[in-house]
């Protein structure tokens, strides 16, 4: 039973798109960053996320432990960064469903930092309905306490196939009465049909709740542009509210999903080479962003139907949804035979979470949690066997490894056991407890920690263990300094006091 939330405290606007990827997710953390430095309290809310990348928050709706320890819940990665932001620690009320794709067809059903199991499309949209108070409830607590709440909707507000169970975009913005502002995309092309098909889709009353709207990843000279935006204007009736300029920096923040790795990649062929092979349902990839900000790593992400490259240092196997199926994709790519190669030359192998759980000899499932129950060998590079199972393990990680003398920070995200003389040898010792294994010949490593390259000092250490070299990079200091850089480019291209004049 859920107990009724305070009152409203602040006003909300909501952002909804013209498409998935028009930088939805950027453009609220931009705003949650400028508008918080003018003294406001601001909070971001997403009702429905669908990513695999997802952060361990502060609250849970899960009862104490036998111990007492408070549990966690877990929320989208970018609704995490837009409490950054903002200045909050993230909570499960920022994104009450979270979906973790499964398969081409089904995802896990997060709701509120639980999961409620896995659940194919056609069956979720059911479902959806039901899980409309929690939404509205969860909404309502987070603007109970804020000055202002920056709404994100989910894809598009315009498909008409899915109104009948929308939870995230007019469904939402009519039950909390949220004016909306529309993000069309002009990166791609394609924004004036955006625009006006949004128009034309939308009823005559979603028509009047929108306030107007922002083109955005404008690159060029606007006076070109100009014209189209009159267009748009003069069809719609809907006043332009600014024109957000491609913003570079973007890079230095955490991306939401796996979209972001479809964008061209450049290899520098300088400093240590890591390839990291782009497995089935990958998981909080964001693992990796520190080491792709060193000057003196060479990240590479090798897509399906490419080898690992042979000048490879270090091969690192990323967090997947589903370890089984990643295994499977990862043998079908013949990656498995390039990793044995990869060894035999003398290189390095490292697997996070569901990456070090395929290293083991075996991947165990017998109560089909992550899909068909049964079994799947591992690469049997670390001696250790692992089976999915039990409750989902999220804790957050503050502790100095006292084999490298380095802080350690991050997060555990997983379902499974892992067990095996391997564990005798571990990556990490944290605060005396043993983390993760290494193998005899001490090229292969792995361990449960996701975040884990984001400490500064073992970072560091770890470049130099693997033969690399460490810079003097502040990774938590850029992430802070690129949401800056956004909230000043937002301050010029917007009008900031006209779009909090909106929201109400």
């Amino acid at each position: 039973m859920l107990t009724p939330p305070p009152a409203r405290r602040g006003r909300s606007l909501m952002i909804q798109g013209t498409s998935s990827d028009v930088g939805k997710s950027l453009l609220v953390a931009g705003l949650c960053r400028a508008y918080a430095r003018r003294g406001l309290k601001v909070a971001p809310f997403k009702a429905q996320n669908m990513s695999n990348n997802a952060a361990v928050t502060v609250d849970s709706d899960l009862p104490p432990g036998p111990d007492g320890d408070s549990p966690r819940g877990e929320i989208g990665r970018a609704q995490a960064l837009q409490a950054r932001a903002a200045g909050l620690a993230p909570s499960i009320h920022m994104n009450p469903v979270l979906l973790k794709p499964q398969a081409m067809v089904g995802s896990q059903v997060v709701l509120r930092g639980r999961a409620l199991g896995n659940w194919p499309a056609r069956h979720y949209h059911n479902l959806k309905p039901m899980l409309l108070p929690a939404v509205i409830d969860s909404y309502a607590r987070v603007a109970a306490d804020a000055d202002l709440v920056l709404v994100e909707g989910a894809g598009a507000g315009t498909e008409t196939w899915l109104r009948h169970c929308d939870i995230t975009n007019m469904r939402l913005a009519e039950e909390a009465d949220l004016p909306v502002v529309l993000l069309t995309d002009n990166d791609r092309g394609g924004a004036m049909a955006a625009v006006v098909g949004s128009w034309l889709l939308h009823t005559e009353d979603e028509r009047a709740r929108i306030k107007g709207y922002i083109v955005n990843k404008f690159r060029g000279y606007f006076s070109l542009y100009e014209p189209a935006c009159a267009t748009m204007t003069e069809t719609t009736g809907w006043p332009l509210l600014g024109v957000a300029r491609w913003f570079d920096a973007a890079t230095h923040l955490p991306a939401e999903d796996a979209l972001a790795l479809e964008r061209p990649q450049t290899a520098t062929g300088q400093g240590l080479v890591i390839a990291v092979p782009q497995i089935a349902r990958m998981a909080n990839f964001d693992d990796l962003d520190p080491l792709s900000s060193e000057p003196g790593v060479d990240l590479r992400w090798v897509r399906p139907g490419q080898p690992i490259p042979a000048e490879t240092d270090v091969v690192l196997l990323p967090g997947s949804k589903t370890t089984r199926p990643a295994l499977d994709s990862l043998r079908e790519q013949g990656w498995d035979i390039d990793i044995l190669a990869h060894i035999r030359r003398g290189g390095r192998v490292v697997g996070i979470c569901a990456g070090f759980q395929m290293l083991g000899h075996v991947v165990r499932d017998p109560e089909g949690i992550e899909g068909e129950p049964g079994e799947t060998p591992g690469l049997g590079l670390l001696d250790i066997k692992t089976t999915i199972g039990g409750d989902k393990r999220l804790v957050e990680v503050d502790a100095e490894d006292t084999l490298s003398g380095a802080r350690v920070t991050g997060y555990e995200m997983h379902m499974g056991r892992t067990d095996g003389p391997g564990l005798t040898r571990p990556w990490l010792r944290l605060n005396g407890a043993a983390e993760g294994a290494v193998s005899d010949n001490g090229r292969v490593m792995g361990g449960y920690v996701h975040g884990i390259f984001g400490a500064d000092a073992f970072r560091r250490h770890w470049l130099k263990q693997m033969g690399g070299a460490a810079s003097g990079l502040d990774y938590e200091t850029q992430v802070d300094d690129a949401l800056d850089a956004l909230a000043d480019q937002l301050e010029t291209d917007l009008d900031l006091d006209a779009l909090l004049a909106l929201a109400r």
